[in-house]
């Protein structure tokens, strides 16, 4: 079977890309909790047994639940979200809106200190990690897509928030 010249580049740059996937989705795959010296510091066994299976997957491992799934995502009432890592209040019910994306989103924390980012190059390219600031639990990421006044979507598992109604 003979290839152009135009096939031959074509399955040289396919070869090349599939070739770097596995790197590049290697990349910022290192847990939360390694990232920085957080206030709240436990042992992985003591982290496996004071969270369940899947809040262990997405606070330590730096997981995402599937979109939908979360009946946070239709809480309505009043209150407040803490970290189920630690108990850190991390949002406000009053800064949750319908970002219709599957997650619960707010556009801020509950206030400056709540929660803190880093660079998350997990699925190959850059994205805004955001963490529990007390136990650097994996909350979601950032998005630049939310309403006025921050024009930030913090995208939020909710398998990682307890709520508190007020």
């Amino acid at each position: 079977m003979k290839f152009g010249l135009s096939s031959r580049r074509r399955f040289i740059a396919s070869a090349a890309i599939a070739a770097s996937m596995p790197v590049l989705a290697s990349c910022g795959a290192t847990p939360a909790q390694a990232r920085k010296d957080f206030r709240i510091r436990k042992t992985e066994g003591q982290w496996r047994r004071s969270l369940t299976r899947s809040e262990f997957q997405i606070l330590r491992e730096a997981g995402t639940e599937r979109a939908w799934t979360s009946p946070l995502n239709k809480e309505k009432r009043k209150g407040t979200y803490k970290c189920a890592g630690c108990g850190n209040a991390i949002y406000s019910s009053a800064h949750k809106y319908d970002s219709r994306s599957g997650w619960p989103a707010f556009y801020k924390a509950i206030d400056k200190g709540a929660v803190g980012t880093s660079v998350d190059y997990k699925i190959g390219y850059a994205r805004t990690e955001v963490h529990c600031a007390d136990c650097g639990g994996h909350l979601g990421h950032i998005f630049g897509d939310g309403p006025k006044p921050t024009g930030k979507r913090h995208c939020i598992n909710g398998i990682a928030m307890d709520f508190v109604p007020a």
